[in-house]
């Protein structure tokens, strides 16, 4: 599977705790009930679990709440019907990854220790790589011991070339290193793996930000794609770092990954919401082709279907 088209049953088999927390298990519970205040409540109950965020809890609630007093809503199924528009209106459109008219596209990929970041760079690799396009990696994350070795082992395995510099080496260097051979190689597009930097390093920060420059001077408009990497089992903590992230460096894009592993995968709706950042892509398994592009319809769909 590429980049190209996300497929419900691999989100469906990927989000079986969330769809336990939120959908299926909550659909089952909704048919032949009516809505009263018990029924809402419950349902109130499912989507904070799964991470819905309280203030689109509330707002989903409330209008249901309205509807429900103005007759216009009576049943579970049509609180189902209902829930269904409205996340899928709340999560945005289809946002795919960035194009450019002249090769090489650059995705930097950003992102705290422990979210999985460096497996993620290597599933967007393997993705590229199955929709036909060559890639090359840049192993910018030279502070964290092993990192460089890490993204290598992943290179070696997924038959992709990467550029790197010596532990603890100025990652700028490394990614101007990496710009100039991907030019010189003319390759399709260049991933840049970046230190795992906490929300909360002001001077790692700044090193993201200079990475971003080093790219912008040497090919204009780049990096075409800026994409912050998040662990879906940490939930309302994730939201923290996006917000930290933006203040950074412009996100254009949200890798949730590990979506797998978690019943809390509605924390996407609050940062789609919330931060207007979209989420592009999701992680749904430790495979290299365990990874989907983000389509909210295909989403809720899978989260509400019957197991």
């Amino acid at each position: 599977m590429g980049l190209l088209r996300a497929t419900v049953g691999a989100l469906r088999r990927g989000l079986g705790r969330t769809r336990n927390a939120m959908g299926g298990s909550l659909a089952r519970v909704l048919r032949g009930r009516r809505l009263d205040n018990e029924t809402l409540e419950m349902i109130e109950t499912y989507l904070l679990q799964a991470d819905v965020g309280t203030t689109t809890t509330r707002e989903l609630v409330s209008a249901l709440r309205a509807d429900a007093a103005a007759g216009q809503l009576e049943r579970g199924e049509d609180a189902i019907d209902f829930l269904k528009a409205q996340l899928q209106e709340k999560l945005g459109a289809v946002t795919p990854l960035a194009t450019t008219e002249a090769p090489p596209l650059v995705i930097l990929v950003a992102g705290v220790n422990g979210v999985g970041k460096t497996t993620s760079v290597a599933k967007i690799a393997h993705a590229l790589r199955q929709d036909g396009r060559s890639v090359l990696l840049a192993a910018a994350d030279t502070f964290r011991a092993g990192a460089v070795a890490q993204l290598a082992i992943w290179g070696d395995r997924l038959g992709v070339d990467v550029v790197r510099g010596a532990e603890g080496a100025d990652p700028a260097a490394v990614v101007w290193d990496a710009v100039e051979a991907a030019i010189a190689r003319k390759v399709d597009v260049l991933l840049v793996d970046t230190a795992g930097r906490m929300h909360t390093e002001v001077g790692l920060m700044r090193q993201l930000t200079k990475i971003k420059d080093v790219l912008a001077k040497r090919i204009p408009g780049a990096p075409h794609e800026v994409l912050l990497v998040l662990d879906a089992t940490q939930g309302q903590n994730a939201m923290v770092q996006a917000q930290r992230f933006s203040e950074a460096v412009d996100i254009s894009g949200i890798f949730l990954a590990k979506l797998d592993g978690t019943a809390r995968g509605g924390i996407m709706v609050p940062i789609a919401r919330e931060l207007g950042v979209p989420v592009k892509l999701v992680g749904l398994g430790e495979r290299p082709e365990d990874v989907e592009p983000f389509d909210p319809a295909a989403f809720v769909d899978a989260i509400f279907a019957d197991e």
